[in-house]
């Protein structure tokens, strides 16, 4: 039997109150950009008056906020916060980490699960390579989007308007003699990213650390839920060497897009 869509709420469910703040939180967070009560009503199919009464309770309640027009509702860094602590803590979090540690034993490196987290990324799991040089970023570590694999890898497949807001915002900080440090070059990087399906980090955030990113989403043309990423020391694994473990990347991102439905 095919699984209900996540945006669907039957009508006995929809009746509780709670379930339909759930939903609201769910439809802005899966909209990509900042939403309008009318947006709201049409996506819900609820009434104004509703709408308009439980986007005041998520706002009062730290889970939406509303941007300086007054007039469209953004996820909030608590709700962000919230997600990231469901999606480490989770039950298939076991299933998850391990395929990470399959993935690790096959390619022999470090290897992460990533998601977006505001205008950074963070790290929701990793296994460490068994060799003695090595970075070690636990869980809930952060690292910049322009400058890592997985980040650029967020950018690239971010609808346009949320791509935008976020280029905006970045400082392009220069981390290594690789970091990119321009809009335009960045922008570049990210229309190849989108051609090829993968990113990488060429010594860009640390020198002679190198990393190579894939997406996990359900399906190929669907959104971007996280990423798997490889990392290697440069001497131990050079960057072209890194992207001949590509199609087991993509494998383990399969596995793990089906551990998280």
């Amino acid at each position: 039997m095919d699984s209900p869509d996540p945006l669907t709420v039957d009508d006995e469910l929809a009746a509780t109150p709670g379930l339909r703040l759930l939903q609201l939180l769910e439809l802005v967070a899966a909209g990509g950009e900042p939403q309008s009560l009318s947006d709201m009503v049409r996506l819900s199919g609820l009434p104004k008056p509703s709408v308009h009464r439980m986007l005041q309770q998520l706002e009062h309640g730290g889970l939406l906020a509303r941007g300086s027009d007054g007039r469209r509702y953004a996820i909030t860094p608590r709700l962000m916060r919230f997600a990231e602590t469901v999606l480490r803590g989770s039950t298939a979090t076991g299933a998850r980490h391990a395929v990470l540690r399959q993935l690790v034993a096959d390619v022999g490196e470090t290897c992460n699960l990533t998601a977006l987290s505001g205008a950074e990324v963070i790290y929701l799991d990793r296994v460490e390579t068994a060799f003695p040089l090595r970075l070690e970023l636990r869980p809930g570590s952060r690292v910049p989007l322009h400058c890592s694999a997985s980040g650029k890898l967020f950018l690239a497949y971010s609808p346009r308007a949320q791509r935008d807001r976020l280029l905006d915002g970045l400082r392009y900080e220069r981390h290594t003699a690789h970091t990119l440090q321009s809009r335009g070059a960045l922008e570049a990087e990210l229309d190849r990213i989108r051609q090829v399906g993968h990113a990488v980090d060429a010594e860009e955030f640390i020198d002679g650390l190198v990393c190579v990113a894939v997406p996990v989403r359900d399906d190929p043309q669907g959104p971007v839920r996280c990423a798997v990423a490889l990392q290697a020391p440069a001497v131990r694994m050079p960057l072209p060497d890194a992207l001949q473990q590509l199609d087991k990347l993509r494998s383990a991102a399969q596995a793990i897009a089906r551990a998280m439905r």
